[in-house]
């Protein structure tokens, strides 16, 4: 065992020495800090003005109407009526006006006339289209004046209208127990969010840590020189513990600067801020365990995976079918969270190489029955001693074998024999 924490603390040391180490682990809450102010000044720059020409094609009054409420109702937006004239031919006037949008005197022009009353069809042409809130801004003003057009040409009040449809806003708590949690339902959402890329990311680039530095010292035939001081599984065991204890450390700062930043509000009143989740003590001690035997279940795996392999290409190409094994439940969470209690959900909990990232993703949203959890949790330890098992006598035989990469008999018979 005194080996065995040697290797841990060397691991632990060297990572945790070097500089990328500290670059990525400031480099996150820096990220972190450096999307909120993006946003921030997202939310506060004001788009440019659109120079619109309504080509008004009704043979009444409504287009007119149409012109003078719409540039009344979007700020941005000026709108010219342009009316057809009899005889004219309208391809013609669409000539014209393309010219303009060209010589960039015009941004675009609206098609309107009696279809739009009766059928609610209109068409807009100009030099962008691609801002989607420009255009479900201008789609929902004529959405409602059209409405409102209706209904006066039917003599109904539409004072009476707008009353009636006064929008309902439902608040939403999630109840835990007999008690309410305090989390709203997009607090739920984002922190099964933030759960899933956290672990998928944490995992994935931790095992991947495991593997490289297996590879490093294979490939330099430093292991050869540590095998005959110490046992294959002591130094696979620390050399995954010690991985994992920067991981713990890493992810220690980077959430504590989350909660920290979870104070700074947008300028100017802008939105309601950035709000960092409240994520209560239950949910968080979900997330260390599961991570924790997530990590040493792929960590035991990738450890094979650098043993089995000579060159980075090779561990490259061994490592995919884990990657894709990892993130069936990384893709899977918007069903998770959608119903945490359905099938999808259970099966998930359930199927240990899947469980460290469902299950705290399905925690956050609802909770678990507690006889689903005790399965889950005694099914993941199982299979991190069998893995580990697996895992340490491929890389017993592994770690001093060079060329070919073997398959997946020769794999069973290092199993085997070893």
């Amino acid at each position: 065992m005194r080996k065995t924490f040697a290797v841990i603390r060397r691991e632990f040391v060297e990572r945790v020495r070097t500089r990328w180490f500290w670059i990525g682990t400031i480099l996150g809450p820096l990220l972190m800090v450096g999307l909120i102010g993006f946003q921030i000044l997202l939310a506060g720059r004001r788009a440019g003005d659109r120079n619109v020409a309504v080509v008004d094609a009704s043979t009444t009054a409504f287009g007119r109407q149409l012109t003078t409420q719409l540039g009344a109702s979007i700020a941005r937006f000026h709108f010219t009526r342009v009316a057809t004239a009899p005889g004219v031919p309208d391809s013609l006037l669409a000539d014209s006006l393309l010219g303009e949008v060209e010589a960039k005197r015009l941004d675009g022009f609206l098609l309107v006339g009696d279809s739009t009353l009766e059928f609610g069809t209109a068409e807009y042409r100009g030099s962008n289209v691609s801002s989607v809130a420009d255009m479900e801004q201008l789609e929902g003003s004529l959405r409602r004046l059209v409405f409102a057009a209706r209904l006066e040409r039917r003599g109904i009040d539409t004072l009476v209208v707008q009353q009636a449809e006064i929008r309902i806003r439902l608040a939403t708590h999630k109840v835990s127990g007999r008690k309410l949690t305090g989390e709203s339902g997009v607090q739920s959402f984002m922190t099964g969010f933030g759960m899933a890329i956290l672990l998928f990311i944490a995992i994935l680039l931790y095992g991947v840590n495991v593997m490289s530095s297996v590879l490093e010292e294979k490939t330099t035939k430093i292991v050869e020189v540590l095998i005959s001081s110490l046992r294959p599984f002591e130094l696979m065991l620390g050399k995954v513990i010690g991985a994992g204890a920067v991981g713990i450390v890493q992810l220690t700062v980077w959430i504590v600067s989350a909660k920290l930043l979870s104070g700074i509000r947008t300028a100017g009143g802008l939105g309601g801020g950035f709000q960092f989740p409240q994520i209560p003590t239950m949910t968080l001690v979900i997330f260390v365990l599961y991570f924790l035997l997530g990590y040493f279940l792929y960590a035991a795996i990738y450890a094979a995976v650098g043993a089995i392999s000579s060159t980075e290409a090779e561990a490259r190409q061994a490592q995919v079918p884990v990657q894709l094994l990892l993130m069936i439940p990384y893709v899977s969470f918007f069903g998770i969270l959608n119903d945490p209690n359905g099938s999808l959900a259970v099966w998930m909990t359930l199927i240990p190489f899947w469980s460290p990232i469902a299950v705290p993703v399905r925690w956050g949203a609802s909770p678990i029955p507690v006889i689903e959890m005790v399965a889950s949790l005694a099914i993941l330890l199982v299979t991190v001693v069998i893995v580990t098992w697996v895992a340490a006598r491929v890389y017993r035989v592994g770690i001093l074998m060079t060329g070919k990469r073997p398959n997946i008999k020769e794999l069973v018979r290092w199993v085997r024999a070893a």
